[in-house]
């Protein structure tokens, strides 16, 4: 098995916890590639040196060391540094530092001068309590989080994506109807994050699913050409294989993975294997070679955009995902996973089976001639 240190979160959220972590206004940008501080970066030459030690620990993969030295570093440079904010936000959030998140977003509010910028920072206060409450399945933490959207949306009413999100801590406190109307909102208001749209749609429909440990709703187009999200298979049951040509145990356990593909050809299951290749041309090549005639999709790396989303650190990796999209488990190295597909393909073919039944008329409330 081969791995990268990892500091990513252990569980898996709803979709709209990794896409409020990277939408607008909430990531960091690269680092600084010379001495010269750059917009927002601290400038007190104390400060300079902590921020350089809080990069160094980013760069090690050490993400509570980091989040502590880019407060550490806003603080001594005045309290104005908003790419520390930034990078201690983006940094806590990911790693499921959802407390430290949570300070991160009450240091930047305490500086906000406009409506716009108090109210994505309450908006980042409001996703690291919403965080907090699936983390720690606290109902304090929700109705919180509530309150914050509420201002967000009031200081920052084109926030549209906010709508989602409220809905998540709405429906977590089982008010259905207000989740509803919050999903319907973002509905009729967005026009920028399509693969969510149909999320949105689904959760309308059946608030249960807001609740769920949902898998990540991304979208790609894969080796054929074939567009692909991960709402769009609703329905079936998914098989997703990360992989990479130079992982030896990943090329041991290329045959289980086509074995399944070819077992259950026919059936409501789809094996999407994600390489983490950086070469294009070896990638294509190993798959021609090898019959991987399934769904192939190249991310390119630990840092591929997938990989990111699912948290992988260590290949081989496999995820089942129910026919709900509900992220059901996680298995690294070549496990023993046809048992739990099997039964997964089975409910999923016995609901296809019930919507597909013809509806019969009840003959015997027919009034009689």
């Amino acid at each position: 098995m081969f791995r990268i240190p990892s500091y990513g979160p252990k569980g898996r959220f709803a979709v709209v916890l990794f896409l409020l972590a990277t939408g607008p206004g909430l990531h960091a940008t690269d680092p600084p590639k010379n001495d010269a501080p750059k917009p927002g970066e601290p400038t007190d030459p104390k400060a300079r040196k902590t921020f350089a030690s809080a990069i160094e620990w980013e760069k090690h993969h050490d993400p509570a060391a980091a989040v502590s030295d880019f407060r550490k570093t806003n603080k001594q440079d005045g309290g104005h540094c908003t790419e520390c904010l930034g990078r201690a936000f983006s940094l806590a959030l990911a790693n499921s530092l959802n407390k430290e998140a949570e300070d991160v977003a009450r240091d930047w509010l305490s500086i906000s001068a406009t409506d716009t910028d108090k109210g994505l920072n309450h908006y980042r206060l409001a996703v690291a309590l919403q965080r907090q409450g699936i983390c720690d399945k606290k109902d304090k933490c929700f109705n919180e989080s509530c309150g914050e959207f509420k201002t967000a949306f009031e200081l920052e009413p084109h926030l549209f994506e906010a709508h989602f999100a409220y809905g998540v801590s709405l429906a977590h406190l089982h008010q259905d109807d207000a989740a509803r109307a919050e999903f319907e909102a973002f509905l009729d208001q967005d026009r920028t994050n399509s693969s969510l749209h149909s999320r949105a749609e689904r959760f309308v429909e059946r608030m249960e699913l807001a609740r769920a440990k949902m898998a990540p709703a991304f979208s790609l187009t894969t080796l054929d050409g074939k567009s692909v999200s991960m709402d769009g298979l609703a329905g079936e049951v998914v098989l997703i294989d990360f992989w990479a040509t130079w992982c030896g145990p990943c090329r041991e356990a290329l045959p289980h993975i086509r074995k399944i593909a070819q077992k259950f050809d026919g059936q409501p299951l789809v094996v999407l294997s994600i390489s983490l290749d950086k070469d294009e041309a070896k990638w294509k090549d190993f798959v021609a070679k090898n019959g991987m005639t399934w769904m192939q999709y190249r991310d390119g790396g630990f840092d591929g955009r997938i990989a990111k989303q699912f948290d992988v650190n260590a290949i081989p990796a496999t995820f089942t995902i129910d026919a709900d999209g509900v992220l059901e488990d996680q298995h690294v190295g070549d496990a023993d996973i046809e048992g739990k597909l099997k039964k997964l393909i089975a409910r999923a073919a016995e609901v296809a089976n019930r919507k597909a039944a013809p509806v019969v008329a009840d003959k015997s409330s027919a009034p009689a001639n």
